[in-house]
């Protein structure tokens, strides 16, 4: 029997975070210690998918006051589960999580970007009722 949780990342999962963003993410792996600042910092809200007390998934949200809008914005900026973790339905209760994280903090709207070819993602996006919208993102490397 599967034990599934998900919840709010502790600096206990720095270690488990930085193996996962590097899985996703590729490059050098992220320090812990680093992670555990940015934990610390709460600027960011970081959730865990866990499975048999082993982190399996992460997912990332961030909000933001700007003068142009009436009321905060979030944004879900990063999630990650591992392939033998998917189907679970791990990255439906992280995005709830967030979502409800997010609301204590006042947001009441929430963006997500994600590559136009990442099918599976926006499947997971949309069971969650958020809706696919006709933008265009640019980057630019400084």
């Amino acid at each position: 029997m599967l034990n599934k949780q998900v919840r709010l990342a502790t600096v206990k999962d720095a270690i488990a975070l930085s193996r996962l963003n590097h899985k996703f993410n590729g490059g050098e792996k992220i320090d812990p210690e680093i992670i555990k600042e940015c934990l610390h910092a709460g600027n960011e809200l970081v959730v865990v998918a866990v499975v048999n007390e082993q982190v399996v998934g992460f997912a990332c949200a961030q909000s933001f006051q700007t003068f142009c809008y009436p009321s905060s914005v979030g944004e879900i900026t990063e999630m990650y589960v591992e392939e033998t973790a998917r189907g679970m339905g791990l990255a439906s209760s992280m995005i709830s999580l967030l979502e409800k994280e997010l609301l204590h903090r006042g947001i009441q709207s929430i963006k997500i970007i994600t590559g136009k070819d990442n099918d599976r993602a926006i499947k997971t996006y949309q069971k969650s009722q958020y809706l696919l919208e006709d933008v265009v993102v640019l980057e630019k490397e400084l």
